[in-house]
């Protein structure tokens, strides 16, 4: 059994989604995408102490209005139950990424819960088989486990690791959300995208983050802003300072790199959050189980 008591400070880090084209729709109703997922420095943080009695509690550091029962305890369960682990954790999470931002979030909280419990609870399982466990959590949980940026595609369990290049992005999440089950729901939503292929990214994207942003489109991205118009409004307010925007994910932040060489932003409206980011390589737990 593992001689550790606790492990803090651990970061869960968000995604935004260079693009993200829907190309089919299976008959159980899930849709089939094509994906970049690319990890950036904006995260959240869990703290996270070992129980002898087997309960598994959360605490939170922010206020905010989290369900008793989120992705992290979740998470926590589903690992104890698969391997018969008697110890328990109280989790402390300091939400720091907002909600309903197409960012991964909670995703990324149960992977670094998942990563942390497998050392914690010294499990020593492999990463696929984290990835197996967090995949009936939710289909962006098996991204942050393997802990590299990455072309996704089927439903997000097919995952091909992609180095991408440096750069520098600000994500704006205005104050309104858009109901994820609502946008795939829509009969607007467009569904039928072309096929394409990573050869086809890795030629356009190459040198920076804006040559990856010209490859294709968010197919979300009419829908969500026929439901919540704040992410037009995001749009053209980065639009309007010489940025091209993108929404990412299925949430209503949207994000735009930024130049090398700076710059400043001009005041965003009142409520919306702006945060100036840079990608990473590497999900700053990924080598804390083996392949």
């Amino acid at each position: 059994m593992s001689a550790l008591k606790g492990l803090y400070d651990l970061p869960a880090p968000a995604k935004v989604n260079l693009f993200l084209h829907i190309v089919g729709r299976r008959t159980d109703g899930y849709h089939l995408l094509q994906s970049v997922f690319m990890l950036i420095d904006w995260c959240d943080h869990l703290h996270l102490e070992r129980r002898s009695d087997g309960h598994i509690a959360r605490d939170d550091l922010q206020p905010g209005d989290l369900p008793a029962d989120d992705l992290c305890v979740r998470a926590a369960r589903a690992l104890q139950q698969a391997t018969g682990c008697p110890w328990g954790v109280q989790i402390a999470l300091d939400k720091r990424l907002p909600a309903q931002a197409g960012l991964g979030g909670g995703s990324s909280d149960a992977a670094t819960t998942l990563l942390a419990l497998n050392r914690l609870w010294g499990l020593n399982r492999s990463r696929a088989e984290l990835a197996r466990i967090g995949l009936a959590l939710g289909a962006d949980v098996p991204f942050f486990i393997g802990g590299r940026n990455a072309w996704v595609e089927g439903i997000g369990e097919q995952i091909t690791p992609l180095s991408l290049p440096p750069g520098r992005l600000v994500v704006v999440k205005p104050p309104g959300g858009a109901s994820t089950p609502d946008i795939f729901g829509s009969p607007a939503l467009k569904r039928d995208s072309e096929t394409a292929t990573i050869q086809g990214f890795a030629a356009n994207g190459s040198f920076d983050l804006g040559a990856c942003m010209a490859f294709g489109r968010n197919d979300l991205q009419p829908v969500a802003q026929a439901l919540c118009p704040e992410v037009g409004d995001c749009i053209d307010w980065l639009a309007s300072q010489g940025l091209p925007a993108r929404m990412s994910g299925s949430g209503t932040a949207v994000f735009a790199p930024l130049p090398a060489e700076g710059g400043t932003l001009g005041d965003a409206p009142a409520g919306w959050r702006v945060r100036v980011c840079s990608n990473m390589d590497v999900h700053p737990l990924a080598d804390w189980c083996a392949d």
